[in-house]
């Protein structure tokens, strides 16, 4: 991303949710570049040492009518990385109750960001907005080569969310308000700039280091496409470059490598007990519980050649290294 066209300016870059888990490992890669940064989230994000960028921190709850509006003024590009996650969990989305403020914090939110830019002055000559929107491959809805193809059927009040928010965003980008990209991402993991995130990996790791035994539901079988955080960051920060190319559609992203769950939990318990010493935990069967959805049955594979082609990104941490990091994040913390 380049000057703004007409006045030499620096692009000035939003990230919604920056101090997020995906949010911080965007804001590690973007505050290298020469580019005016806005972030906003509920309490400041983390920056690195040595940055580029000129960097506006704003501290505002999105959930607020209005706060989006504010922060999205005058953005050239804007990244939506805000997620509602249910706090009782940790690791899952908000299922039974919150429907409202997940509405708010997806398909709301989005509907403001297109309002504001719509209300917006822009240079004469120069490009509509970028917004990116970090989506979700379940919005897909079923099993398998997870490709961009096929209808859309999610099975989860999460999966479902997201595709309402991305709805809207597609919308305004063919009214022309903006340029629309959504990514749909696999299940994120590993260890990054900012908090632990609330993945299972995470949540299986801080087990296994209290020497807690690891349990996959029924066999173990379902498989996973794991995308490290700073993979998943490069992906978002790669739509900057190439947001012509992609805009107007959705792009899935992933490794294209699945893994069993017991072959990772297994891989989880290994990288622990490699960090302390101890033995490695047991992992054990134990069946689904009522809360399971049809969604956690369903093995995906994310198919992100069309995403490779389009911009040349590629995932680059493998998952062995990446555990073993992971492990050492979490024993080192208090």
């Amino acid at each position: 991303m380049s000057a703004a066209p007409g006045d030499g300016r620096a692009p000035l870059v939003v990230v919604l949710g920056a101090s997020g888990y995906i949010g911080s490992a965007v804001v590690a890669q973007l505050a290298r570049r020469p580019i005016r940064l806005r972030l906003v989230a509920r309490r400041p994000a983390v920056l690195p040492a040595v940055r580029a960028a000129v960097v506006e921190q704003v501290v505002a709850d999105l959930a607020v009518p209005g706060a989006a509006a504010v922060a999205v003024a005058g953005a050239d590009a804007v990244l939506d990385l805000v997620a509602h996650l249910d706090p009782a969990v940790g690791w899952r989305a908000v299922e039974g109750g919150g429907a409202e403020l997940g509405e708010r914090l997806g398909a709301g939110l989005v509907r403001e960001i297109a309002g504001a830019l719509r209300a917006g002055h822009r240079p004469a000559g120069a490009p509509p907005p970028l917004v990116v929107l970090a989506g979700s491959a379940s919005q897909a809805g079923r099993g398998g080569v997870v490709d961009g193809t096929g209808p859309d059927r999610p099975l989860t009040v999460y999966a479902r969310q997201k595709l309402a928010a991305e709805t809207e965003l597609l919308a305004a980008g063919a009214e022309g308000v903006l340029r629309a990209v959504s990514l749909r991402l696999p299940t994120v993991y590993g260890s990054g700039p900012g908090p632990d995130g609330h993945g299972v990996v995470a949540a299986m790791a801080r087990r296994a280091l209290a020497g807690e035994p690891l349990t996959v539901w029924g066999t173990g079988s379902v498989v996973r496409d794991l995308l490290h955080v700073t993979d998943a960051a490069a992906a978002f920060t790669a739509c900057l470059d190439h947001g012509a190319r992609l805009a107007g559609r959705h792009w899935p992203v992933g490794t294209g490598r699945p893994v069993p769950v017991r072959e990772l939990f297994t891989a989880l318990a290994r990288a622990v007990a490699d960090r302390t010493g101890r033995p490695a935990v047991p992992v054990g069967s134990v069946a689904p519980p009522a809360a399971a959805t049809a969604a956690d049955a369903a093995g995906t594979v994310v198919d992100a050649s069309a995403f490779r082609s389009a911009t040349g990104w590629r995932p680059r941490r493998e998952l062995p290294e990446a555990l073993a990091e992971l492990a050492a994040a979490l024993a080192d913390r208090p």
